[in-house]
């Protein structure tokens, strides 16, 4: 994937001025670092090989200049650190904020196919990495390049025959940075990808922890965690094995420039050619030159790890969301609730077979429908076709007359209510649970949903009432509590058209019962759909649609179905 570096610079642009005086006060940091070998060499060379009655003056004079340029460089260096830091931390979060917010626009074909735990590895350990990139990067880039060739002029001026011998090294250095850099960028990414693995099963297996003790699935559990660790463990294995070897080889090198210098240096001073205190202030601008050479081949695990990660971040941010609002989509506005579906078929990414064929259906405003089939028959599916959670792949679903992918999105799924099967709360308290379904709502609107739904009753019998936390995926409370907290949601909500995808068949009966009575009364004066398992529980329906694989097989009211002795009744007759 080719770098996108002018994506990657635009991030930068919120904070330029604070970057470039971090930048500025980094230059500044070397530049005082290069002048003390030279003050140094004014001691040695001017100050100590003249007049010694007025050295001593001269001393404490470059020593108060020293310790001038100590402070300064000081003063650079914490506003380097915790400015740089800042800047950091700022652009980081504002990947993080990007990116989740992106996550959300994605389309349900995304989840179905990603796993949680690889999603959270990208917007944690991910970003993490690349921030170090963008505080580190360009400071210690400025900070080594500007010593490495302020160091490199010096040691012109002090001997250029010495200098032309040490830059005889570098066309090697140049060789082992590019080929290790590849190598390491591929390691590197493997990483990236195994880390994510872990991830994706620590969050498998934490969420359904409940299930694996039930099932004493504990050991399973561990052996496929150590087997995607073990994993991990072997793809870092190879990447530090890349480290060592460049590490190693450039260490080498560096070495023998500095024995270089140190053997013809002597030799220059025994042919008179160098004095013995520029040898020795070459020797430190040596020094000055390996170190940033050093931090560079370290910095480029960093370089690396950040490229990797800005890649990845950038594979999720190009995904575009296979379902949005087209540039001229019309507002679904003063909802009557007619749905119309014509000769639709469906089937997900990946899979030819179809879980639609042909359907046509009308759903009349105000109508109560009942699904009805056997389980893969597409009830579920054919709900998700209206608020376009996925598109049809042939055909058109219809509301008011209108195909909804002309309709925008957000206006439609405001529209339309869905109460589930699965109930998902969120980690907080009742009052924030119910408010979803309208944040802008007061606190009596959420109090009157909750008594329309028949939850009033047990909220308030909880510890903190409407305040009380409920854990993540409301564990604290039954599953006839949570479910009525769902339809709470949807009476706040206040949609005309609701779905109900099997919301009582998890329940026992006296939940049943009390949850029943509740959806009923959300579905007065609104389009209904409903998806029941349990046949006792849509007696009452204006009209049943009986789904099989094949279509519709009929349709009609209870007694209608009853006396065709068709599927319906024999799908009764199994329940009763």
């Amino acid at each position: 994937m080719r770098f996108p570096i002018k994506k990657f610079l635009s991030y930068y642009k919120p904070y330029k001025g604070q970057f470039m005086s971090v930048l500025a006060c980094a230059l500044l940091v070397s530049a005082i670092t290069l002048i003390f070998p030279l003050l140094v060499r004014y001691i040695t060379k001017q100050v100590l090989e003249g007049d010694l009655s007025a050295a001593l003056g001269k001393v404490y004079w470059v020593g108060g200049l020293m310790l001038v340029l100590a402070a300064l460089q000081n003063l650079g260096s914490y506003f380097v650190d915790y400015k740089g830091h800042e800047v950091g931390a700022r652009m980081e979060s504002d990947l993080r904020s990007e990116l989740f917010a992106h996550m959300q626009k994605l389309s349900f074909d995304f989840y179905d196919k990603e796993k949680t735990g690889r999603l959270m590895s990208r917007i944690t350990n991910d970003l993490l990495l690349l921030s170090e990139l963008y505080h580190h990067g360009p400071e210690d880039y400025v900070r080594s390049l500007s010593r490495f060739f302020g160091a490199l002029a010096i040691l012109f001026f002090i001997h250029p025959p010495l200098t032309i011998a040490v830059l005889c090294f570098f066309p090697v250095l140049v060789f082992f940075a590019l080929y290790f850099n590849k190598m390491l960028n591929k390691a590197l990414m493997k990483n990236k990808e195994r880390i994510s693995d872990v991830n994706a099963q620590v969050e498998d297996s934490l969420s359904g922890i409940r299930v694996v003790q039930s099932f004493t699935g504990e050991r399973m559990e561990i052996e496929k965690f150590e087997r995607e660790n073990a994993r991990f463990l072997g793809s870092r294995k190879g990447t530090y094995k890349a480290e060592a070897i460049f590490y190693n080889s450039f260490e080498m090198l560096l070495q023998l420039i500095t024995i270089t210098v140190v053997i013809l240096g002597s030799a220059h001073i025994v042919r008179h050619t160098l004095d013995l205190s520029d040898l020795i202030t070459f020797l430190l601008y040596i020094g000055y030159m390996i170190e940033p050479i050093q931090r560079m081949t370290h910095m480029s695990t960093q370089l690396q790890e950040g490229v990797t990660g800005f890649q990845r971040f950038m594979e999720i941010i190009n995904l575009k969301p296979s379902i949005a609002s087209k540039p001229d989509a019309a507002p679904l506005a003063s909802v009557e609730g007619e749905i119309e579906f014509r000769q639709v078929s469906f089937h997900y990414e990946g899979h030819t077979q179809r879980v639609l064929k042909h359907l046509s259906l009308r759903i009349h405003p105000g109508e109560y429908v009942a699904l009805v089939g056997p389980s893969g028959a597409g009830k579920t599916t054919f709900c998700s076709l209206i608020p376009r959670f996925y598109d049809v792949t042939e055909g058109e679903v219809r509301v008011d007359g209108i195909d909804v992918r002309d309709l925008d999105l957000e206006s439609l799924r405001k529209n339309v209510g869905v109460v589930q099967q699965d109930v998902y709360l969120f980690a907080g308290t009742v009052m924030d649970n119910i408010r979803y379904g309208n944040p802008e709502a007061a606190d009596e609107d959420v109090v009157a949903a909750a008594v329309k739904a028949n939850a009033h009753g047990f909220i308030m019998g909880l510890p903190h009432g409407y305040h009380s936390e409920i854990g993540q995926r409301g564990v604290k409370l039954s599953g006839g509590q949570k479910q009525r907290l769902s339809i709470a949601r949807v009476f706040l909500k206040n949609p005309p058209i609701v779905i109900m995808d099997e919301a009582t068949s998890a329940l026992d009966n006296e939940s049943e019962s009390v949850v029943k009575q509740s959806l009923e009364s959300l579905a007065q004066g609104r389009t209904t759909i409903v998806i029941a398992h349990r046949l006792s529980t849509i007696r009452e329906a204006q009209r049943i649609v009986v789904l099989t694989e094949d279509g519709i097989a009929e349709q009609g009211t209870h007694d209608e179905l009853m006396s065709f002795d068709g599927m319906y009744a024999k799908l009764y007759a199994k329940q009763f």
